[in-house]
């Protein structure tokens, strides 16, 4: 009998030295992040992401309208809930190694046959036709992680718990950096409206000009007509500016969570200076600080865990047993103790043998899973850095365009000044005021494009980095 105890605590000692070796862990891949980006300078120390929403956007505005969107966005609330219902699920999994404590109260009445053994039983021993049974007890049973599988259940329900905490930075940032860029479209059309008013005013005092030497015979009824034309291209605009900004007042206040409504707003595309300086760090960052990237790592964590639990599927489990409670035939003498106690306690090992491949299926398949999640954890790393490089080559690229759009516009804007002076004095056709015109309106809607698309840029550049996801 000894000899058989000892051979039970040799096997489970064994066994518990041998748990941590049922699976070994895939590590993360690190030669799949690039040492820098492309044309940034390469072992940058600092970056952009570091800095809380309120330090990279200044314009009060803005700020406002990040910090309702981050309170009573309607998406960002579904977040917080996915992450309260992992959040029990972890909790859950941590008391994966308490036993499972159950009540159970039972009564029970027989009346068998008098023709049967048990009635003829009770009959005779008993006195009575009737059989009943009260029992009242407590049932424990308790599983041995010997291979580690309860504790890779915890590893993988804390890691979908830290997924959705993921999911909801990445939301956030997404947020944060729509709120802004539609600001900053918002700040634009209003721009332009400024633009097109101003050229609706300078065409209607040509067309009075033109219109004054038709009277005297200096100019053709042709003259008249194109001056109109030219000055229903600026009228255009206006009609078409306002529907655009109220389409865009419509999606801020929907980020938000408001009702559609105007959007009150006391900067101007003027008074915004565009980022000089937009250090990115180097692309290791990105584990840490870009949610995407986090969460596929963490998708790895988990992949690893399910390994671990399959594996561990495959090798015997210890289960023990314990109940106990207050057992009688009569009510009367349920509740005598000692009289009434009862007690069991049970272990057992179980072994699968045959069960149609199920459980090494299941083993194969998460290791497939977990080859997968590997991929795709480069696939992200891949398409982060590719999302910051375009934003570099971007702002880069819009730079230089902006200075030639500067000098244009002031290049355009002097020579429809010299054209109405020329104009004036008889020296220049009616045909290069409105040329002179049309260009200079050009040249200035796309100044104010450009100097947009260089603020969406710098935006776009901060949330490519993981930027906005941490505190305001």
């Amino acid at each position: 009998m000894k000899t058989n105890k000892y051979f039970y605590f040799l096997f489970l000692l064994s066994a518990v030295a041998l748990g941590c070796k049922v699976s070994k862990d895939v590590a993360l891949p690190t030669n799949a992040i690039p040492a820098a980006y492309r044309t940034s300078v390469p072992n940058e120390s600092i970056s952009i992401a570091a800095l809380p929403v309120h330090e990279f956007i200044r314009e009060p505005d803005i700020q406002e309208l990040i910090d309702t969107a981050l309170i009573r966005n309607y998406d960002l609330q579904v977040a917080l809930k996915n992450i309260e219902a992992a959040e029990q699920l972890f909790k859950q999994s941590r008391l994966g190694n308490i036993p499972v404590l159950n009540m159970q109260i039972t009564a029970s009445s027989n009346r068998p046959s008098d023709n049967s053994l048990n009635g003829l039983s009770s009959s005779q021993f008993l006195g009575t036709k009737h059989i009943e049974d009260y029992n009242a007890g407590l049932g424990l049973s308790w599983e041995a992680d010997i291979w580690g599988k309860i504790k890779n259940q915890q590893k993988s329900a804390l890691g979908a718990y830290l997924q959705t905490t993921e999911a909801r930075k990445a939301l956030q940032t997404r947020i944060v950096a729509n709120v802004a860029q539609g600001f900053y479209q918002l700040l634009m059309m209003d721009a332009q409206m400024e633009v097109a008013k101003r050229n609706l005013e300078l065409n209607d005092s040509t067309l009075r000009i033109i219109k004054m030497q038709f009277d005297v015979g200096q100019v053709t009824s042709l003259a008249i007509q194109q001056a109109e034309a030219q000055q229903l291209v600026a009228a255009q605009l206006i009609p078409r500016l306002e529907q655009a900004i109220a389409i865009q007042e419509n999606a801020l206040s929907i980020l938000t969570g408001k009702v559609p409504a105007a959007v009150v707003r006391q900067s101007t595309l003027k008074k915004i200076r565009t980022p000089i300086e937009l250090p990115t760090g180097i692309p290791a960052a990105l584990v840490s600080t870009r949610p995407d990237v986090k969460s596929a790592e963490l998708a790895l964590t988990i992949a690893n865990a399910e390994v671990g639990i399959s594996k561990a599927n495959l090798y015997p489990n210890l289960t023990i047993t314990a109940s106990g409670g207050l057992n009688a035939l009569k009510t009367s003498t349920w509740f005598n103790v000692p009289a009434s106690l009862f007690g069991v306690v049970a272990g057992g090992i179980t072994q699968p043998i045959f069960q149609r491949r199920q459980l090494k299926t299941q083993y194969e398949l998460a290791k497939i899973d977990r080859d997968r999640v590997v991929i795709e954890f480069r696939q992200t790393v891949l398409n982060a850095t590719g999302e910051v490089s375009d934003e570099l080559v971007r702002i880069q690229k819009l730079k230089q365009q902006y200075d030639i759009s500067l000098q244009r516009m002031n290049t355009l804007q002097q020579a429809v000044k010299n054209a109405n002076l020329l104009f004036k004095n008889g020296l220049a056709t009616y045909l290069e005021v409105i040329t002179a015109q049309s260009n200079s309106l050009q040249s200035e809607l796309e100044l104010a494009e450009i100097k947009t698309n260089q603020l969406i840029a710098a935006v776009a550049l901060y949330r490519a980095l993981g930027g906005g996801a941490g505190t305001m």
